[in-house]
């Protein structure tokens, strides 16, 4: 066991003695020492049932003869981060967090870790933790929260932000604005539809990296309990097998997960962290593929906010083992998974069972999946569109570009109502440098959204967004305006085409204007604290992943 030199050699005595005062006794010293990171905190609703399953993961830990340690993980709620400056620290923090699970795990030597996680960039940076360290390593993620109500209507976080749009635009009172902010998030979890966090734990299940079915068992289900037990018994056994994330994770198993990810209508962020853990992981993940693959995977779940189901319709019908068997001759079946077994071996046990919430592959709800990646002379490099949550009417989109310098510039417009049918927005150097920290822009897309603008409006940003956002809003243009990108020779009135079906993102202007106009583009100016800063020199462009270099 790694963990035998500071358990055996002799003169190690120091730390043997500092373990005795965490409570070790002799035999103790015998026993494989098992890391585990909690994401546990007061204030991210998706964290709050996370004592109780990491203590679970722990005592089943002990149950099996190893000795748990558990540490801290930072964590940031986007939901409560967002429209303000402290987005800025959302994306950071992926790394932040894959960084402070490496220190921990190897300053100590532990012998494997489990990673109790839940939401946005606390499940991807453990992930990309698992890959670096590369000891045996298992994930639970908490689950999502159940979805609210209020007149018989089914809500979630997003219901709140597009309600503020549709308050302004007279549509409804302050006081049942009131009513469906006290009713959307009525507990712990994760928020109720698909979006990010609820998109990286079907990620974390399809890698092989948590137990089969257990991405969609919610936070108020006792399952979720046994979950957790039985992930720290399971560790253990992993230690005495040696079975490592690399042993385990593939290019095949990334294959796999982007085509789930597809088949359910991932966030679009997932474009964005798949490449930073495949990037741990030793593996080269191009926008290309995300493309190829969705071009051959059809979309067979339709949740929110794309669809009218929640996670709780999606775990009804049976999660992510569902989606598998109905791609099953579409996935690479001889992967691994934590148990030990194949994916092949996984499916046997997997009936197919009918569903109205889980579409069959000759049904689909679209044909193509969840994310379409653009290109053209506005985003050489790429940029990422979640297809599945833009109406049909508005997949070939042309207007004139109305350009914000910042996310906060852009929304005081459309609140003043600024913002007609025709237009695109552009909001730009809020890339992962530009921003610095690419913020989710949930705040101006959810009001389009929630003043019946989404069919008539789109938004192209070098941000990103929530997984929660729906229409024609396309992010992650890459280069970012701070890198001289096309989309900083923008100007008011521009002509701007989008067809998704063709996957372009165009701007008539020709070459020699751009690189003219480029000429004279600058940053604005922004008081950029510590680590934003140090953030600003490190990172690669959101076509990479946004992974520090």
């Amino acid at each position: 066991m790694r963990s035998s030199i500071i358990k055996e050699e002799i003169d190690k005595a120091g730390a043997r003695g500092l373990l005795r005062a965490d409570g070790l006794k002799d035999a103790d010293f015998k026993k494989p020492f098992i890391g585990v990171a909690s994401a546990y905190s007061e204030i991210v609703p998706g964290h709050i049932n996370l004592r109780k399953l990491t203590d679970l993961v722990k005592k089943g830990i002990k149950d099996s003869g190893g000795i748990p340690f558990e540490f801290g993980m930072p964590g940031i709620c986007d939901g409560i981060a967002m429209g303000h400056q402290g987005m800025r620290y959302s994306l950071p923090s992926r790394d932040i967090i894959a960084d402070s699970v490496e220190l921990m795990v190897s300053s100590h030597l532990f012998d494997g870790w489990v990673g109790v996680t839940n939401c946005d960039k606390i499940t991807p940076g453990m992930l990309m933790a698992a890959g670096r360290v590369n000891i045996p390593a298992a994930m639970v993620t908490g689950g999502p929260m159940e979805p609210g109500e209020y007149k018989g209507k089914k809500l979630d976080l997003i219901s709140i932000f597009e309600a503020i749009g549709s308050y302004k635009k007279g549509e409804i009172t302050e006081k049942e604005l009131k009513e469906i902010e006290k009713r959307s998030c009525p507990g712990a979890g994760a928020c109720a539809g698909l979006f990010t966090a609820n998109s990286m734990a079907c990620m974390t299940e399809a890698l092989g990296l948590s137990l089969p079915g257990s991405a969609t068992v919610h936070a108020n289900d006792k399952k979720k309990e046994e979950i957790a037990y039985h992930t720290g018994k399971l560790i253990v056994e992993l230690v005495k097998k040696d079975l490592k994330p690399r042993d385990i994770v593939t290019k095949n198993s990334f294959e796999n997960a982007i085509r789930v990810d597809m088949g359910i209508g991932g966030s679009s962020n997932t474009a964005l962290h798949l490449p930073a853990v495949a990037n741990a992981f030793g593996i080269v993940l191009p926008l290309s593929l995300f493309d190829k693959l969705s071009k051959e995977t059809p979309h067979l779940v339709n949740l929110r906010p794309g669809g009218p189901f929640f996670m709780r319709d999606f775990d009804d019908a049976g999660g992510i083992p569902q989606i598998l068997i109905r791609l099953k001759d579409k996935l690479n079946l001889e992967t691994k998974t934590i148990m030990g077994d194949t994916l092949g071996d996984v499916l046997k046990k997997v009936k197919l069972v009918k569903s109205d919430t889980i579409r069959n592959v000759d049904n689909p709800y679209h044909k193509h999946g969840g994310i379409a990646i653009l290109k053209g002379n506005l985003a050489p490099n790429g940029s990422v569109v979640k297809q599945t949550a833009v109406s049909e009417k508005i997949m070939k989109f042309e207007g004139k570009a109305k350009v914000f310098d910042s996310e906060e510039a852009a929304t005081k417009a459309i609140l003043a109502g600024k913002i007609k049918p025709g237009m695109v927005v552009v909001i730009r150097y809020e890339g992962p440098k530009g921003g610095p920290g690419m913020r989710e822009m949930l705040e101006p897309t959810s009001l389009i959204a929630g003043m019946g603008l989404s069919e008539s409006v789109a938004l192209i940003t070098d941000g990103r967004f929530s997984g929660g956002t729906r229409g024609p809003c396309i992010g992650h243009v890459s280069p970012e305006a701070f890198d001289k990108g096309p989309i900083a020779a923008l100007k008011d009135g521009d002509i701007i085409k989008i067809d998704i079906p063709k996957r372009k993102l165009e701007v008539q202007l020709t070459k020699k204007e751009i690189e003219t106009r480029l000429k004279d583009a600058k940053p604005p100016k922004k008081d950029i604290p510590g680590m934003l800063l140090r953030y600003r020199k490190l990172v690669s462009s959101a076509d990479k992943g946004a992974v520090l270099e």
